[in-house]
């Protein structure tokens, strides 16, 4: 395996709990999906579940643990934009009907660090959480800083679209506010259909922030 951090047990660490994040499985499972050899998963998933990171069903499977609720809970307590945005999302959400999105950018990528998915039956969906490139999709050409109010047309998922603005602290991007959903409804033009209501969001947010930290970039 390719070294991320130049810290391997904390590399094979992450690459088992990304293996979990796709749902219960035996070791043979967890050796298939991480691609560690058999008796350094065990090792180590042994080791995590005496920290509580990793724990077994009733059936004996591996599963991620509860003290990552608590860890996740802890960060989301610590990281001030995902709760000034979500009443501004939910107001765009309403407004447009389609599911909304938060991204800030980390490294080379995007979080997603809010998301509300649209009340339609045929939507789209980006989990909290969700790490995705910055070479597709509108919000990644915004926080890219490639223009303030971007849109996309089945580049990163065949049938999806979506329209992104960005949100600024001190004249910098620190995040992006998006609205995705089936190309049916936002259309090949999304920028031109729901730029205004999406740009508008960015604005609130931007404003938002500027009044809670007075002019000074948050610590995102």
């Amino acid at each position: 395996m390719e070294s991320v951090s130049g810290v391997g047990v904390l590399d094979k660490t992450m690459l088992l709990l990304d293996a979990l994040a796709r749902g219960p499985a035996d070791l043979a499972d967890v050796q298939a999906r991480s691609g560690l050899p058999r008796a350094t998963a065990h090792r180590l998933l042994v080791a995590m579940e005496a920290h509580r990171l990793v724990r077994r069903d009733p059936g004996g499977r591996f599963c991620l643990g509860f003290e990552l609720v608590r860890l996740g809970q802890t960060a989301a307590t610590w990281f001030p934009l995902g709760e000034i945005a979500r009443p501004i999302l939910e107001a765009l959400r309403a407004e447009t009907g389609e599911s909304a999105q938060l991204y800030v950018p980390e490294g080379q990528q995007r979080r997603c660090v809010v998301s509300l998915p649209s009340h339609h039956a045929l939507r789209w969906t980006v989990p909290e959480g969700s790490l995705l490139p910055m070479d597709r999709g509108s919000a990644g050409k915004v926080l890219a800083e490639q223009a303030r109010l971007a849109d996309s047309v089945a580049e990163r998922e065949a049938g999806v679209a979506s329209v992104s603005a960005a949100v600024t602290s001190a004249g910098r991007v620190v995040a992006a506010v998006g609205i995705s959903g089936p190309i049916e409804r936002l259309t090949k033009r999304p920028a031109v259909v729901f730029g205004d209501a999406v740009s508008s969001a960015a604005a609130a947010l931007t404003s938002a922030l500027a009044a809670t930290y007075h002019g000074a970039p948050p610590e995102l």
